[in-house]
């Protein structure tokens, strides 16, 4: 398999050690605005007469924003183009930001916090297509390096968020934001020029609904977009439970838990790396095939040593390697499904985008119905997706280990 990316890497306007951090970078709007002004929940709550709670909903309505934004500019950007997209995206971004530091009541906060995410949501819905345009064959490897940086995002931007606030009012989070968006924007204008951004002619001439039915109807798509729906589903699972089961099961404390929660981070970046090293030779089914048997077993041990109540660094032995594996199987699940098609791949994405939120949204209450006070729940969940990800693969032969079958 070539790397068909160096060969078009003459016609990009930068080279590919900029070009891909940049577009991660506005990738990266999206999980910064989301954990950085958590920090800042109870100031803003006093800022406005409001409790915390009513604050918090601010999240539910950005999830809202964002999904309603990809379902839309998803389709538009297979239209339209990419680079529109970014610019208007990114531009919107920016002022419904700088509305959010200015903003005098509650009220007004949510609708900018929604009006934030759904323009936020066109300039990242775009981005996983300038990466297959970049990358070609191999979009799973660059994907795991733009999962690279989502991941380390939502790690740093609480801590960023607590620095930011201790040099002064909960509003400088949002200055900053809009800073960012501001440098992003120049970035885009100026340097950010593609070859698909002048084919005009390869663009999809369908309606919005024309492209949904094409993606969902597209042969052997439906088995790697459900794939990564159960990986988002038990990615969720962890992120919800894991305070729970470090913190109450097992009695750790805050700082302890932070402790575990970047090492399991710092697992989910590892195995992109290791992916983005070897997926070329292998191919991205073969990947997904090895991740989803090293899942299993990991998920299983999981299940056992809670089952049998072994001491916690046990599961957090079995959780590294678990959640590594989910990570490899997400990404090569996301890049065959975006390798299935040329003119829709911001509908592809949007599609992704919203099916994942929707159901990871489901973690949280399927975790709360089967409550026990122990992590048996959570256990059990992750290993049931993880099992119904081979069940998925099923679906795919014959020809999943064959080097050949690369999307």
């Amino acid at each position: 398999m070539t790397d068909s990316y160096q060969g078009a890497s003459a016609s990009f306007s930068l080279p590919l050690y900029l070009l891909l951090p940049m577009l991660s970078a506005i990738m990266a709007i999206t999980p910064l605005t989301i954990d950085m002004y958590l920090p800042a929940m109870s100031a803003i709550a006093q800022s406005f007469n409001a409790s915390v709670i009513e604050v918090q909903q601010s999240l539910s309505v950005y999830l809202a924003g964002y999904a309603l934004g990809m379902l839309t500019f998803g389709p538009m950007a297979d239209r339209v183009g990419r680079r529109p997209l970014v610019l208007i995206g990114l531009s919107g971004f920016m002022l419904a930001t700088l509305g959010l530091a200015l903003a005098n009541d509650l009220s007004t906060f949510m609708v900018l916090r929604f009006v934030q995410a759904v323009l936020g949501s066109a300039a990242t819905v775009v981005i996983p297509g300038y990466v297959k345009e970049i990358y070609g064959d191999n979009t799973a490897k660059g994907m795991s390096y733009v999962g690279l940086i989502m991941m380390i995002a939502p790690l740093a931007a609480p801590t960023i968020g607590s620095l930011i606030l201790g040099l002064g009012r909960w509003q400088l989070i949002f200055y900053v934001l809009t800073v960012y968006a501001l440098i992003l924007l120049l970035l885009v204008a100026l340097k950010l020029h593609m070859p698909s951004d002048a084919a005009k002619g390869e663009r999809s001439q369908q309606s919005m609904l024309r492209n949904y039915a094409v993606v969902f109807s597209r042969p052997g798509v439906k088995p790697y977009l459900c794939s990564g729906l159960l990986c988002s589903l038990a990615f969720f699972s962890y992120l919800t439970a894991s305070p729970f089961v470090y913190m109450e099961v097992f009695g750790l404390s805050e700082h302890t838990f932070a402790l575990l929660f970047a090492l399991n981070v710092a697992a989910l970046a590892m195995a992109n790396l290791v992916n983005s090293r070897i997926v070329v030779k292998h191919g991205s089914r073969k990947m997904l095939a090895l991740a989803t048997a090293s899942g299993t077993v990991a998920a299983f041990a999981l299940v056992l040593i809670n089952f049998l109540s072994l001491p916690y660094w046990c599961t957090v032995a079995v959780l590294m390697p678990l959640l590594g594996s989910m990570g490899i199987m997400s990404v090569n699940s996301d890049a065959i499904v975006l390798m299935k098609f040329k003119q829709e791949t911001g509908t592809a994405t949007a599609v992704i985008g919203t099916l994942r939120f929707g159901v990871g949204a489901l973690a949280g209450p399927i975790l709360a119905l089967f409550y026990t006070g122990t992590a048996m729940p959570f256990c059990t969940l992750m290993a049931v997706a993880v099992v119904l990800v081979g069940v998925c693969q099923l679906f795919t032969f014959p020809g999943t280990l064959s080097p050949k079958a690369s999307h």
